[in-house]
């Protein structure tokens, strides 16, 4: 059988250490990122975020305006700020996979990739729901609203403001089935008891689609058919993983162990 070494297990204060290490690098990690975007990729996703507005837009409206001195210039560096999240998602996700790893057992930890690619990926796939699907669709409803008299005058800082919480909503939303499977992983839930609170789950979603996606029916739709779609197909990848642990944990003949989760390696 195989058992965590307790030489290698650690103190409360030793994890606290670790995991300070660890967003100390993150935080390194984000700041570099962040001056790359801000002189290499701010004008080019401003640009991208602007195109669906101005997509439904006659031409003499195509403009943003900016209402404080401060507005254009903060609005580029949360710009820059999101561009860094993204584009070095990948090694946050690992920063948090190596501090959970070492309680693991060794056929347990060959999931790190796959676990890093997905949640990277469900990001980015939400994320792109939003910019492609819900605001061509949004965008066009609320802004030929009204009366035709009615023109509308955008900020720089509301519209980016409202893209890039959107976009997050949507990349955030699309990682429930990262978490669900995840939590499959860990043994916390199984695919029976996904299945047994479906109703709950349901209810769940609407009820945070009603309250976070934009405010109308359709952008709520948008939002929850994909979540109710994703929580489905999770039931059957957490109830794939439990039969894999199962037989995994016969091939090596691993029993759970009391120190589980308490032993660290570097």
């Amino acid at each position: 059988m195989t058992q965590p070494d307790l030489s290698k297990r650690m103190g409360f204060f030793e994890h606290i250490e670790e995991m300070r290490v660890r967003l100390f690098k993150c935080a390194v990690v984000f700041f570099v990122g962040f001056i790359l975007s801000y002189f290499l990729f701010t004008e080019p996703v401003l640009d991208f975020l602007k195109a669906p507005l101005f997509a439904v837009l006659p031409e003499e409206q195509q403009k943003l305006y900016f209402t404080n001195l401060f507005e254009n210039f903060l609005t580029h560096l949360k710009i820059a700020a999101y561009v860094s999240i993204a584009l070095f998602s990948p090694f946050y996700f690992f920063q948090i996979w190596a501090f959970i790893a070492p309680g693991l057992h060794e056929n347990e930890k060959k999931y790190a990739l796959p676990f890093i690619v997905s949640g990277c990926f469900f990001f980015l796939l939400g994320a792109s729901f939003a910019y492609y699907v819900l605001f061509p669709v949004a965008f066009q409803f609320f802004t030929q609203f009204g009366a035709p008299s009615d023109i509308p005058i955008l900020t720089i800082d509301s519209y980016y403001g409202t893209c890039l919480k959107l976009m997050l909503l949507f990349g955030l939303s699309f990682e429930f089935p990262v978490l669900i499977c995840f939590l499959g992983f860990l043994g916390i839930v199984s695919g029976e008891e996904l299945q047994k609170h479906r109703k709950t789950a349901i209810l769940a979603i609407t009820i945070g689609s009603a309250l976070f996606a934009p405010p109308d029916a359709i952008s709520m739709l948008i939002l929850m058919i994909p979540l109710l779609l994703m929580y489905e197909a999770s039931i059957l990848v957490v109830k794939k993983i439990g039969r894999r642990k199962i037989e995994d944990n016969k091939d090596q003949d691993i029993e759970p162990s009391p120190w589980r989760g308490q032993s660290r390696e570097d």
